[in-house]
């Protein structure tokens, strides 16, 4: 399986193309203001494009969509639990900043919905959609193999952040224990931000899981 990252835009967040070999049909997860670098990001390898998953609706995981579909043609897939949050990512890019930092804010004209449990069959790969609210209502994890799309849930040494509206700690950390903790120890877990990490490092060093293990 090929993977391969950028880490784009102010926050830094981490854009993930995902495919069973170059040259062939690629997932795309999370699309910053800067659709130009996540299509290049897809250029580098020789993929198409088969459809691009959002993790949840903030505007750094979201403000690109609208210029990724445009520029690749595929459907854009999101959790409805965070539509409202998708609507006008010019407007929550304003509210998080105050202005509008440089970027290309645009929104699909639609989203297929995400559900939990799902299973998407996309370019030869089985993409299992965990729904993790907690970040944001609409939170989901996407696991395909024995790798973890985190997004905003888990980081490497930390957890997303729970005070920006729609979010609840009590809720991300049900989540943790109900869909995360689960899962094998072996299993690679690739954040929204910041560097890879493992299940079982998690398990062990992360602070704010102990309390889950114990």
């Amino acid at each position: 399986m090929l993977i391969d990252r950028e880490s784009l835009w102010l926050a830094e967040t981490n854009t993930y193309v995902v495919a069973a070999e170059a040259g062939r049909p690629a997932i795309i997860i999370d699309a910053p203001p800067d659709p130009a670098a996540v299509v290049e990001l897809l250029d580098r390898h020789d993929l198409i494009a088969a459809a691009l998953l959002v993790t949840h609706g903030h505007v750094d995981h979201i403000g690109g969509a609208g210029g990724v579909v445009s520029r690749t043609g595929v459907s854009a897939y999101l959790h409805p639990d965070d539509e409202w949050l998708a609507l006008d990512p010019l407007t929550q890019v304003r509210l998080l900043f105050g202005s509008v930092p440089p970027g290309e804010f645009a929104r699909p004209e639609s989203y297929v919905d995400l559900a939990d449990g799902q299973l998407l069959e996309i370019g030869g790969l089985s993409v299992e959609v965990l729904h993790t609210p907690g970040h944001t209502p609409g939170h989901c994890c996407f696991r395909v193999g024995g790798v973890l799309f985190s997004g905003d849930q888990l980081f490497a040494g930390s957890i997303g952040r729970t005070d920006l509206p729609g979010g609840d700690y009590n809720t991300l950390m049900e989540s943790m224990q109900n869909k995360i903790l689960t899962l094998p120890d072996e299993t690679e877990v690739l954040p929204g931000h910041g560097p890879a990490t493992t299940l079982a490092r998690e398990r062990r060093s992360n602070p704010f899981l102990q309390d889950l293990i114990e």
